[in-house]
């Protein structure tokens, strides 16, 4: 591990910085796990999952695994597979005196990206064209497709997990959706039932409305097929 400073490991500089929660440590998998806002010190402004015994298991890891490091590997994938989502800082975890997992994932923030629920709240559907409405709409769909066509589950598709950024004014603006908290992605053998899962939470669980949720099935059909057979009530 890289040196960051008087000969500190960069885990223990990013492990030392303090800032306001934004997500309050939960208990939940044997440990607990939270999000913090930090400054990365020239104005940058950082998120940093912070977790202590906070585990999974798998056949590769039956002895457990801390969560941060299975959404490193689906954050280096999606990036592989083009799919918009926050540019990792620094990812790391050791275990502490006590023998306990100590995890660390630092990510930039997404500037000028906001909630999906949040910029329908704050009137989006008044504020822009329905041209805008459209291209988000397939932006997120494109991305979906992507990922699911990798295999990937994100396994918590909700609205709060999909921030739309609006670039430009007018009719011309141009829409990027990314997607956030991938802790419990995981691999699919069967891509269309990574889709099923997804598709069907992010209906029940977002702020689409029936018209809108018509469009995106149509621009996903469009990007991956035959996965959203069945998907469309």
């Amino acid at each position: 591990m890289a040196v960051a400073q008087n000969g500190e490991s960069r885990f223990d500089f990013y492990w030392r910085q303090q800032g306001e929660w934004v997500e309050e440590p939960n208990q939940r998998r044997g440990g607990e796990s939270g999000v913090q806002r930090l400054d990365d010190g020239n104005g940058k402004l950082l998120y940093a999952k912070r977790q202590v015994g906070h585990i999974y298991r798998s056949v590769l890891h039956p002895f457990g695994r801390p969560t941060v490091l299975r959404e490193l590997d689906a954050l280096n994938s999606f990036e592989q597979l083009g799919v918009r989502v926050p540019r990792i800082v620094f990812c790391g975890a050791e275990r502490g005196a006590d023998h306990q997992w100590r995890a660390l994932l630092v990510s930039e923030a997404l500037d000028g990206f906001v909630e999906l629920d949040t910029w329908h709240a704050e009137g989006a559907r008044e504020r822009y064209p329905q041209v805008v409405h459209e291209r988000m709409l397939k932006d997120l769909a494109d991305n979906l497709a992507r990922m699911h066509l990798g295999h990937w589950q994100h396994g918590c598709l909700y609205g709060k997990h999909v921030f739309i950024k609006v670039i430009g004014e007018g009719e011309q603006a141009r829409v990027e959706v990314a997607l956030l908290d991938l802790e419990k992605c995981r691999r699919r053998i069967s891509c269309q039932r990574a889709a099923g899962n997804d598709l069907r939470q992010l209906r029940r669980h977002s702020s689409i409305n029936d018209a809108e949720w018509q469009t995106l099935l149509y621009f996903y059909q469009m990007a991956f097929g035959s996965a959203v057979k069945g998907l469309e009530q």
